[in-house]
């Protein structure tokens, strides 16, 4: 049975898929005026309901906190987000959006969730949860790889 599908033939042809997707959201987060962390911790704190802790948007971006911190500091500037302590934790910091941050939000941020939603209906259900799990499985291979690889390095 003949195929149109290419051979895939190396993890080269993957890393040009995710480098194809990194391009869009950097195009995406440039149009809006932000870098690219700027725009993914508001996308952050958008599907967290309005408020996220900067450690998490740090732990789910996998962002340093000072990398976090800084695009935070452009973001309070232009007046989009505003920091706050947790009540449980003094200093743990909560972002949340201002009236302007929701405004902005709405406008640019909200209307790329709904795409990404768009997009992976396209799939069908057994579809996205086979990529999803296919996902899941070489990103955990490949971080253990790396982590070896790493370890290694670190030892000679």
């Amino acid at each position: 049975m003949e195929t149109n599908e290419p051979e895939v033939t190396s993890a080269r042809q993957l890393d040009v898929l995710y480098q194809k997707t990194d391009k869009v959201y950097y195009e995406l987060a440039r149009g809006c005026g932000l870098s690219e962390t700027a725009y993914w911790i508001l996308y952050a704190v958008e599907v967290s309901g309005g408020s996220a802790t900067q450690a998490r948007i740090a732990e789910e971006f996998s962002y340093s906190r000072q990398t976090v911190n800084s695009a935070l500091k452009t973001l309070e500037a232009r007046g989009l987000v505003e920091l706050a302590s947790s009540e449980g934790d003094r200093r743990s910091k909560v972002v949340s959006l201002t009236p302007e941050g929701r405004a902005f939000a709405d406008e640019r941020i909200l209307p790329a969730i709904e795409a990404e939603d768009r997009a992976f209906g396209t799939l069908l259900p057994e579809e996205r949860a086979e990529f999803l799990r296919l996902a899941d499985a070489y990103a955990r291979a490949i971080d253990d790889e790396l982590t070896r690889l790493r370890e290694r390095g670190a030892t000679e």
